[in-house]
Order: C-alpha cells, then structure tokens, then sequence
C-alpha cells in the first residue's frame, strides 16, 4: 500500500498546473492518434435535448453511427428539431422518449433500439444530468433526491437496461458523463460534487468487472462549458429556494441571494471537445481506452488526484490473484 503523507499530497497540488498543461498535451495525443470512424456502431444517448448530449449524437451520425438519441417529455420542440436535421443530412438519428428517472422508459427505451438493430448497443453514453446550487445545508430532500436520482440512479438504470446485451455480444463501451468537480470540490454547489464522485466511483467500478467481457468504460470529466445546463440549473435552485426554511437559509446570506442566478454565458469553451473526444476514444483498440478523460477549454485541476488514485489501486490490488488483472488492465500496467 503507497504511503501519500499530508505534505505530499499538498506537494502535488500545488504542482498541479505545471501537471495539468503536460497531462493535456500527452492526453491529446493519446486520442488524437485514432481515427474517428464509427460507421455501424449503434449508440444511445440520454439528454439529447441540448448540450452534450444533443451535439454527440449529431457529431456521432456524421461519422457513420446510427444514434439513438433520447430526450424526456415527448414529443417536443427539440426532438421535432433534430429530427428534422436527420431528414434534412440524411443522418440515421433515432429520436426516442426516455426520462432515466423513470423504469419503463428507460426499459422500453433501450429494448426499443436493440430490436430496431437486432441486437445489442456498442455504444452508451450517459449524459442527462442536472445541478441544483446553493449550501448543503440547504438542499432538503426534494432537491437532493431529484439530483441523484438523475445523476447517479439513472446512469445505474441505463447501465443495467444495455449490458445483458452488450455481455453476450463480448463487446461495447460505456461514457460516464462526470465532471471536474467529481474530482474537486466547489463549496456552494449543492450535491453536484457528490453525485459526481458516485459517477466517477461507478464508472471505474465498472471498468474493473466489464473487463473480462470485453466491455471499455470511460469517464470523462468536462470542464465548464457555455451550454444550457445552467438554465435548468436556475429554474431547479430557485424553487428550492423559494420554498426552503428561513432558518437554513440564514447562515449563508450572500450565497443564498444570488441562487438562481447563474449566467454561463461568459463561457467560451467549445461544447463539441466532449462529442469530438468520445468518438476519438472509440476509434481506439480496446484495451488501450482510458478509464478517465478530463476535458477541458481551461485548466485540468483533477490531473493529479486521477493519477494519485490510479496509482494506489494499481499498488494495492495490482497483486492481488483474482484482482490484480482487472485493475491492471483498466489502468494499462
């Protein structure tokens, strides 16, 4: 077992920036070197409406996917969109109802797209999510379970619906959409950390017990990017406000008078790193896929924490006889 003392870990913090920049630079050259090609793979999407998710399933169906491309509350100005896009490029997006909160969704959903193809999904990218702000304290439980009953239950539902399929097939992969701040904390934030750290737990968990069938799991780790989450951020957060106790909301004035009021407009990063990323990851070999990829238009302060932790599962499970090759072979040692 590694011994990171205190001064250590403090040590490799304030390194981080240095690290960062050089991560980066080795980490696009690890993605740049394979090619985007994903003609005949079958991929499903959550939380196409916008975002993320909406712009991967376009990026995806320009290089060859046929794509599933879910969103809740159909039908709906922005599924009737994409759909039209679809006919407008002759692209093979299959928009299709599905809200992960909800069991027989995400069931008719995925059973769904594997009858259309007559067989299972390669591809899942779990990306509908949603932030609630403001002090822990003050997320009740409302808003607390909304946020990981979308964030980390409906991954565990998606993740659950495709893998029967994808086991017998011997093949597929897995994106976790987390965060940086699955990594790193931000006071202020509600449970988004918590829902992320759980996303990240899971992916790599994942990523260890899917390896003898031949299923990759990567988590990848945006940065803070000018989509639209910031919008149903605000609507979520304002109603918690407005309907929360007086007495929590006293201890922390300042950041309570400014919940529900978040711009993100002055983000400049580029949204379609994350979809061009994803796809150079599945043109890699399997095996040679990385379990975590931060992306970023600015700085990658989790650089260090993934390699801290890669490195002490390798040192502490890396011997182990029955665990050692899954942890081995997840972090390419």
């Amino acid at each position: 077992m590694p011994n990171f003392d205190r001064r250590t870990l403090l040590a490799g913090a304030a390194a981080t920036g240095a690290i960062a920049v050089a991560a980066r630079a080795a980490q696009d050259d690890k993605v740049e070197a394979a090619a985007p090609d994903l003609s005949g793979k079958a991929i499903l999407i959550t939380g196409c409406s916008s975002g993320f998710g909406r712009l991967s399933a376009e990026h995806f169906a320009r290089l060859g996917a046929t794509v599933f491309a879910t969103m809740r509350n159909t039908p709906r100005p922005e599924a009737e969109e994409l759909q039209q896009l679809a006919s407008d490029e002759k692209l093979d997006i299959r928009v299709m109802r599905l809200d992960v909160l909800l069991d027989n969704e995400v069931a008719d959903a995925v059973g769904g797209a594997e009858r259309e193809i007559g067989r299972g999904l390669d591809v899942l990218v779990n990306n509908a999510g949603l932030g609630i702000t403001g002090p822990v304290e003050v997320q009740d439980m409302e808003a607390t379970r909304l946020a990981f009953d979308t964030n980390v239950f409906g991954y565990h539902r998606m993740v659950r619906a495709v893998l029967p399929n994808m086991r017998q097939r011997k093949q597929g992969h897995i994106f976790q959409i987390s965060s940086q701040l699955g990594r790193v904390i931000v006071p202020f934030a509600g449970h988004y950390s918590a829902t992320k750290f759980a996303v990240e737990a899971m992916g790599e968990q994942l990523a260890y017990e899917l390896v003898p069938h031949g299923i990759g799991v990567t988590v990848i780790e945006p940065g803070g990017y000018p989509t639209k989450v910031w919008v149903n951020r605000n609507r979520y957060t304002t109603e918690l406000k407005e309907r929360s106790l007086q007495m929590h909301l006293d201890g922390y004035p300042q950041v309570v008078e400014r919940m529900g009021k978040e711009d993100g407009s002055s983000r400049t990063a580029d949204p379609m790193d994350i979809p061009r990323a994803m796809a150079k990851v599945l043109g890699m070999p399997q095996g040679t896929r990385p379990v975590r990829l931060p992306v970023s238009g600015g700085g990658i302060p989790q650089t260090a924490i993934n390699e801290v932790c890669a490195k002490t599962q390798v040192e502490w499970l890396g011997q182990s006889p029955a665990l050692g090759p899954l942890v081995r072979a997840v972090h390419n040692t």
